[in-house]
């Protein structure tokens, strides 16, 4: 691997989870002068609440959180965020309860009722301020009643497993929470409400970010079902979550808030930093670094290899219109699914990378970084990888088969092996980044 490229691809990374630190996003959205809070150009007189409550999940709710604190101090009277392990910050008032991610775990349950609790208490003299990004959907988890914390897991899982994107596990989730789609917004009422959100899904829709729990929806139960049958897991569902899904579009269980209910009449939903944000830092660094730069889509979806491809394709179209000494930097993000076949580890950044490698074995001058914004790419400790025209015959020439692990679904298992027997660093680990805005691919360019 060129390490001059490898560190040029980390550098633009960097620069573009800069841009998108949850800290200085929150203290940028919410300015106090003489007793006046003043959100997205709406201001709130602080003495006509007694009590301020600080409320949210998502693995950048921590360092949203700090923020909150060190903008409104003394004022917070109690407060109870829920963060991934691990995704943890230094707090002073608001409590933060570790709970697992991507699949639920008891300590989101026991988090969220606490949530519950504090919102039930709150009335027209309190003010909510509610922190989410993303990882909210399965960190902040109540399961309406009748429903259980495995069945939530098994759905969840049957979803990952299947390729559903983000929206569509949401629209799921949803309809079998009792805090999403616009539920939480519903048990805060008669309180006022802010929402400011980190948001980590394509378009920055709000009824999508950690499943909008204080936005209205506009998904039914039967768009649930729908979901459920376009991945033909009808059969493997729980016979309770379907029971409960059916009795929804029959018009027995009520259905999630939407637009012109009386609970959102005191809320107000505030984007703070998105994707978009990340991706024009990082092009304002590759310029600085000398490359001529272009973002070609903050809207990537599918299949995390044919994605893979369809950069490759990019990639090496760009590198046949350079003229000699020419230098591109050319940028993409959003989020990928990955339908689960094999037996091994890894995640969408790491599969995508791997597949990359694969498509551009050979090639010169062109390599990839892409990586999860918040530092863990699935159920691993890497946020994703970096490769070049070289990973994919050098990896042969140690006896690694790309092709094999990459049918395994196994990419993590395959850079591991790789590093250890190259001694290169191929795998990126950060670490929680305290933020999380999707993923990020930075691809280099150069005339050989």
């Amino acid at each position: 691997m060129d390490m001059t490229q490898r560190k040029q691809l980390v550098d633009i990374f960097s620069a573009a989870l800069t841009a998108v630190d949850p800290y200085p996003a929150v203290n940028s959205a919410i300015k106090i002068e003489r007793e006046c809070l003043q959100v997205a150009g709406v201001r709130y007189r602080l003495d006509a609440f007694r009590r301020v409550l600080v409320v949210g999940a998502g693995k950048a709710a921590a360092r949203m959180a700090m923020a909150a604190e060190d903008s409104l101090g003394v004022r917070i009277s109690q407060g109870l965020i829920i963060v991934k392990q691990g995704h943890t910050a230094l707090l002073r008032t608001i409590r933060q309860a570790e709970a697992g991610h991507p699949v639920p775990d008891e300590a989101g349950v026991n988090g969220t009722r606490e949530i519950i609790a504090l919102l039930n208490a709150a009335d027209e003299k309190t003010l909510v301020i509610c922190l989410l990004s993303g990882g909210g959907s399965a960190l902040m988890v109540a399961p309406v009643e009748g429903m259980t914390l495995a069945d939530k897991r098994t759905i969840t899982d049957l979803l990952l497993r299947s390729g559903a994107d983000i929206g569509e596990m949401n629209v799921v989730r949803k309809h079998l929470s009792a805090v999403k789609g616009g539920r939480l917004a519903r048990i805060a009422y008669p309180a006022t409400v802010i929402t400011l959100i980190l948001s980590d899904v394509i378009g920055d829709r709000l009824d999508v970010i950690a499943s909008g729990p204080t936005a209205p929806d506009n998904s039914t139960f039967s768009d649930a079902l729908r979901v459920i049958d376009k991945y033909g897991l009808r059969n493997r569902v729980p016979e309770k979550i379907m029971a409960y899904l059916e009795r929804g579009v029959s018009g027995e269980e009520p259905e999630t808030p939407k637009e012109g209910d009386t609970c959102f009449r005191k809320t107000t939903n505030v984007i703070v930093g998105g994707l978009g944000m990340a991706a024009a830092a990082a092009g304002e660094k590759a310029r600085a670094l000398g490359f001529e730069t272009k973002v070609i889509t903050t809207e990537l979806q599918g299949e995390a290899r044919e994605a893979a491809q369809r950069l490759a394709g990019i990639a090496r179209e760009a590198g046949r219109a350079l003229k000699k000494g020419g230098r591109r930097c050319l940028l993409s993000g959003g989020e990928t699914t990955v339908c689960v076949k094999g037996q091994g580890i890894g995640g969408r950044n790491q599969e995508l990378a791997l597949a990359f490698a694969v498509e551009i074995a050979g090639t010169r001058g062109v390599a990839l970084l892409s990586a999860g914004t918040d530092g863990t790419d699935g159920p691993t400790d890497a946020a994703g990888a970096i490769v070049d025209g070289d990973t994919s015959p050098a990896a042969k020439e140690r006896g690694l088969d790309p092709a094999w692990y990459l049918n395994n679904n196994d990419s993590y298992t395959f850079f591991e092996k790789f590093d250890a027997l190259s001694g290169e660093q191929h795998h990126l680990k950060t670490g929680p980044t305290g933020t999380n805005v999707m993923d990020l691919q930075i691809m280099v360019v150069e005339a050989t």
